[in-house]
């Protein structure tokens, strides 16, 4: 999962891109980058760290110009090297900078394809490069020195053609502008807004509309399926669909889990959909779990928090804060390597023993992925002296991963794969344990804008909406993903880390 934002100003944007790619943290803490253009020239800057740490102010003063993308990234299949960080760009046509969320599903065919047909190199792991480098064959065929917007459109037309899976993509080209569009499916989100200026109009993309909000621009819309739109440099606005069957089907992972509660997706408010998701799990456990003489409701901030106090307004019980969350401390699913996650979660969080002592406490939880979190939360509460715990969870079942850009864990680390719920509650010693269906879970979301009927959930079912995806490619996927692959990938990071900090403390 990743953030991007792009925007073409009056005056200069690097601070809006910085101040943007912060509210969007969260959906990468890996890397950070910023690529500006001055003078018909890229300025650029990115690197592994949070926003914070990249970006110093030499960094700052060197990116200069109106017109500029940002990306906050963490790897789903590549390298967490440096070299791995966006943007990406080639300087040939014209000079493309390219920002990606996402997964391409046929990276590696389409990589093969970039050589024998347009004799292009991809010099990374990421498939980011080679979206980047698709595109720009595409436009190269134009063999015009100058791009109109049918041009563009033209080749954003062939690029979803040929590329499969999920991605929202913000481009910049030297001399032109900026070009943002989304996949045929709308998996991955991207909006956009815009602001007046004495100066003219400036547009604003960004990953979610809170980026928007945190920048002063007014949010418009959402970029839909298939869409493209164009802003040239001069602030003129073009927009054209450029796919045939484009369709909404977005991540409902974003709405469990990803986004920000601020945040508006494909006009559903996130925070409106977990409130919702709270009163359709409360409904269950009342029915189904009327015997449990539960005391008091609990949430495992931050996300799970709206939800669980909805759980508790339906079954007319206390709703308490019996964790306090270190808010310096990453996601825990993500993180490479068993050893790691588990002390994560202490670092992460510490009970307030009063709240659980001598009660039976119903813990609540966005989603179980590893059970690694929840096993380690659930004895937390047990040590902090509660009688019973019992376990419910906001999402339905993880059972099968995720290949549109969020780095879920292999299928054999995915604690729900292959197991009943009395296997999963015994694997996370909890003296009960509660999913939400999958048909309230849409049902949660899709109240917020019932226009949309279909919703990307292969990680619970293991439909991929895509249709291209076959067990080999999922076998792929698990080589990638499996912790042996990610402890590998950690010590290259952590190796670059180390080369990074010599370079900035001899440039300091």
């Amino acid at each position: 999962m990743c953030g991007i934002v792009g925007i073409v100003g009056t005056s200069p944007v690097n601070q809006a891109l910085y101040d943007g790619l912060t509210v969007l943290q969260h959906r990468g803490q890996d890397a950070a980058g910023i690529i500006t253009i001055e003078n018909n020239t890229f300025s650029l800057r990115k690197a592994n760290g949070l926003v914070k740490d990249v970006f110093h102010t030499r960094h700052m003063k060197r990116l200069q110009g109106t017109i500029g993308i940002g990306h906050v990234r963490y790897p789903t299949a590549g390298s967490s090297s440096s070299s791995e960080a966006q943007p990406f760009y080639v300087n040939s046509p014209f000079g493309i900078a390219l920002a990606h969320n996402g997964n391409l599903t046929n990276a590696e065919a389409l990589k093969q394809q970039l050589f024998s047909e347009a004799r292009r190199h991809v010099n990374t792991t990421s498939d980011s490069e080679i979206l980047l480098n698709i595109v720009a064959h595409e436009l190269s065929k134009s063999n015009k020195l100058k791009l109109d917007a049918e041009d563009i459109f033209n080749a954003v037309t062939e690029v979803n053609n040929k590329v499969n899976g999920g991605y929202a993509t913000i481009a910049m080209i030297i001399g032109h502008g900026i070009v943002a569009f989304r996949d045929p499916n709308g998996i991955r989100p991207l909006v956009f807004g815009k602001r007046e200026t004495a100066n003219g109009t400036e547009y604003m993309f960004a990953s979610e509309s809170v980026a928007l909000k945190t920048d002063g621009f007014e949010f418009v819309r959402d970029v839909a399926p298939g869409e493209a739109i164009y802003v040239t440099e001069d602030g003129q606005f073009f927009s054209q669909a450029c796919a045939e069957k484009a369709t909404y089907s977005p991540c409902i992972f974003e709405f469990v889990y990803f986004a920000r509660p601020d945040s508006t997706i494909d006009r559903m408010s996130v925070y409106a959909t977990r409130v919702n998701m709270g009163t359709k799990l409360g409904e269950k456990i009342a029915r189904e779990w009327a015997d449990k003489d539960i005391d008091v409701v609990i949430p495992i901030p931050e996300t799970s928090c709206d939800v669980a106090l909805e759980i508790a307004s339906a079954l007319n019980l206390p709703y308490r804060q019996g964790f306090v969350k270190n808010r310096y401390i990453g996601r825990t699913f993500i993180m490479p390597g068993q050893e790691m996650r588990k002390k994560s979660v202490r670092q992460k969080l510490n009970a307030i023993d009063r709240e659980f002592k001598g009660k039976n406490v119903l813990l609540v939880d966005d989603s179980i992925v590893r059970g690694t979190t929840s096993a380690q939360i659930v004895e937390m509460a047990r040590e902090s002296g509660a009688k019973n715990v019992y376990f419910a969870s906001a999402a339905p079942e993880i059972r099968f991963p995720n290949v549109y850009g969020i780095d879920m864990p292999s299928a054999a680390e995915l604690i729900a794969h292959g197991r009943e719920v009395e296997d999963i509650n015994a694997s996370i010693g909890a003296d009960g344990l509660i999913y939400q269906s999958l048909d309230d879970l849409i049902s949660a979301v899709s109240q917020e804008n019932p226009e949309i009927t279909r919703f990307e959930t292969s990680v619970f079912d293991g439909q991929y909406i895509t249709g291209d995806i076959d067990q080999d490619y999922l076998n792929h996927i698990d080589r990638l993903r499996n912790d042996s692959a990610k402890s590998t990938r950690e010590n290259a990071m952590s190796a670059s880390l180390e080369l990074h900090n010599q370079e900035e403390n001899s440039a300091d």
